[in-house]
């Protein structure tokens, strides 16, 4: 257990250095809900994504559909998550999740299952953040029918607006090798219009919640 625990630590202190790193970036996607960056990964061979949007709710409303949870929300509405199981529950800051992806980009991209180990945290300016990382677990080796990807540190912020309690800056970080030897061109393609489908549903389901 203290071994997931350091690697949620871990994901955490590098998804706020992130956070804090404004050089380098560069652009590849603008909707009217998200701005989305990358630059090339310091954890593997691949980009790391970074996308802000403002949405309009409130921080735990955002993050309500956002929580990994069995059955929750984000089953709902996030065309990228097909199911996500609670594997071991470390304490109730972190726990262990898989998340299995439908195919994806014409079927393209095949299904696939991620194991990481997420930890969420509330800061005292109202702040909700979730970081992950992928781990392994006894209980969920790689299964027939999925390419098993790896996360590398990735999650997101749910900032509150100052002045508009209503409101919900989202800064996200994607970062994942999908593995099974896609061309990179299909993968950059792949990020930078799922991430801005991510956003858009998003806040379709926001919407709902706060009508």
């Amino acid at each position: 257990m203290e071994g997931y625990r350091e690697a949620a630590t871990r994901a955490a202190e590098t998804l706020q250095s992130y956070r804090e790193d404004l050089g380098g970036w560069r652009s590849c996607k603008r909707t009217n809900e998200v701005s989305v960056s990358w630059k090339p990964s310091t954890e593997f061979h691949g980009n790391i994504y970074k996308a802000e949007g403002i949405l309009p709710a409130e921080p735990e409303v955002v993050f309500k559909c956002l929580k990994p949870e069995a059955g929750g929300l984000r089953e709902k509405w996030d065309k990228n998550v097909k199911e996500l199981l609670i594997i071991e529950i470390i304490d109730e800051n972190i726990c262990i999740v898989r998340t299995i992806t439908p195919s994806a980009f014409m079927k393209i991209i095949s299904p696939r299952d991620f194991l990481d180990v997420v930890l969420i945290k509330q800061e005292e300016d109202g702040t909700i953040f979730s970081a992950a990382t992928n781990v392994e677990h006894p209980q969920c080796p790689p299964e027939p029918g999925y390419v098993r990807g790896r996360n590398y540190p990735c999650g997101c912020f749910c900032v509150p607006v100052p002045g508009d309690p209503n409101r919900t800056q989202l800064i996200s970080f994607f970062q994942s090798d999908l593995s099974g030897n896609l061309p990179h061109s299909i993968v950059d393609s792949f990020f930078a219009s799922s991430i801005a489908e991510f956003y858009s549903n998003l806040a379709k389901m926001v919407k709902t919640l706060v009508a």
